[in-house]
């Protein structure tokens, strides 16, 4: 019987601050991570990926499928294994989390007091076409049960690739699996309801009318697609294919994709609404700008930002303009990376997040002060109080590029706002970002 090949534990350095697994796996943007044994396990081109984190390091370690006499490659050499450069791609670490957390506190003091608590939560550069099937799964569903579908799908449909602790992993179906003849009938079979028609049509689009390419023509050019190295997508050539690219190539310069092309291309499939559009555009497709609005983020709308009315009168329903209107609101305060910001708020909005929430509940005071200077040096610090595990400085030096992606101005020098504090296991640590540039005016946020 073939073996499996598996790797040694390696790391990549990363605070927690910048990267915590244990609530960016949880909190309904992927649904295939399964913990087992205190470690998160996911199959991602190809592989599965076991992961394990600490303050200081993101460790994982590789299981590659077993080589038969149908598998395609042999086992990549440890000097051609991109798993590294892989985990960089699907965690987006070219951003920098504490910088952006601490723009979106300047911009929304509602964010300042509630982000402390949920610190380190990135957004998941995804493969569109699974982020797109998993959010078909999503209407009118817990994440539990979308998780316990996607399963389904992986387990019916997927390749197998290994098993921990007699659990079995498989890879994410691809369109012509689930485009094939009998796949509606099963997956009501198996549970998927009315999702299972959207599912099999919506499959059948992608495989058979707009082509394997057509969701990397809507991505956001600025955001590479999740690939192993090297990974290229073979179509069937046909008589006269190589002209028919380039034309189409041609077409695709002259015409770019932007957010609100990709977001409206989404909504012609099947079982693809506003809200599921703009999960994939902001997962799977690289728009950070895109705002997926559901009830959780309407409830946060209406709660914290006055949309809907006020009091007992306010509006339930989330019609169109609605939609359009709270997800340019957002835009307007957190900037290009909005839907980056709007995941930390929706997730401390979750149920299962409580008590991660309540460990914040004691509040203190933020203080937010202006000034003017002609130059300044510090873009982001955060240190530590020496003896008091629960104060956190964070001192902010905004540049004019930054305030210029604020709703409005700050006409006073100085304002009051609550906010929850950070609790600190450790009281002399000291978690730092600095850069250097010329600013002309500068905040300063103190937690007390």
């Amino acid at each position: 019987m073939a073996a499996h090949k598996v790797t040694e534990w390696r790391k990549l350095p990363i605070s927690l601050s910048e990267l915590c697994i244990e609530t960016t796996l949880r909190c309904g943007q992927s649904f295939r991570w399964r913990k087992i044994n205190e470690q998160w396990h996911c199959v991602l081109k190809g592989r599965l990926i076991s992961l394990k984190q600490d303050p200081t390091h993101l460790h994982y370690k590789v299981t590659w499928p077993a080589c038969t006499a149908t598998t395609k490659h042999e086992h990549p050499q440890d000097s051609e294994d991109d798993t590294f450069v892989l985990l960089h791609n699907y965690f987006a670490l070219s951003h920098s989390l504490t910088t952006l957390y601490a723009q979106w506190s300047l911009s929304d003091a509602n964010f300042a007091r509630r982000a402390p608590a949920f610190t380190g939560i990135r957004i998941l550069n995804q493969d569109a076409w699974e982020t797109l099937i998993s959010f078909i799964c999503s209407s009118n569903n817990n994440i539990s049960r979308i998780s316990q579908m996607v399963l389904k799908l992986c387990t019916h449909y997927g390749p197998y690739v290994a098993t921990v602790e007699g659990e079995a992993f498989h890879g994410f179906p691809g369109p012509e699996a689930l485009a094939g003849e009998g796949v509606e009938a099963r997956l009501r079979e198996l549970g998927f309801g009315y999702r299972a028609k959207y599912i099999a049509e919506t499959a059948g689009c992608v495989a058979q009318v707009y082509g394997n390419k057509w969701l990397l023509r809507l991505r956001n050019p600025a955001v590479p697609a999740l690939a192993a190295a090297g990974e290229n997508i073979t179509v069937k050539k046909e008589e006269g294919a190589e002209e028919k690219e380039f034309v189409e190539f041609k077409a695709d310069l002259d015409n770019p994709p932007t957010y609100q092309k990709a977001h409206e291309a989404l909504l012609t499939l099947p079982g693809v609404g506003p809200k599921v559009s703009d999960c994939v555009c902001l997962m799977g497709l690289g728009w950070g700008e895109s705002v997926p609005i559901d009830t959780h983020v309407w409830q946060i709308a209406q709660r914290d930002y006055n949309f809907g009315g006020k009091g007992s009168a306010k509006n339930k329903t989330l019609n169109k303009a609605m939609y359009e209107a709270v997800g340019d609101h957002f835009r307007k305060i957190w900037g290009p990376q909005a839907g980056w910001a709007q995941s930390v708020l929706f997730t401390a909005n979750l149920k299962s997040f409580s008590e991660q929430a309540a460990g914040a509940e004691k509040k203190g005071v933020v203080k937010v002060e202006e000034e003017s200077q002609e130059e300044v040096v510090m873009t982001a610090e955060a240190v530590t109080k020496p003896g008091n595990n629960e104060g956190v400085v964070v001192k902010i030096e905004e540049s004019e590029e930054m305030a210029a992606t604020r709703s409005m101005a700050i006409s006073r020098k100085r304002k009051m706002v609550a906010a929850e504090v950070i609790p600190k296991a450790e009281p002399d640590a000291t978690v730092q970002t600095t850069t250097t540039r010329t600013l002309r005016s500068s905040k300063r946020i103190k937690i007390q």
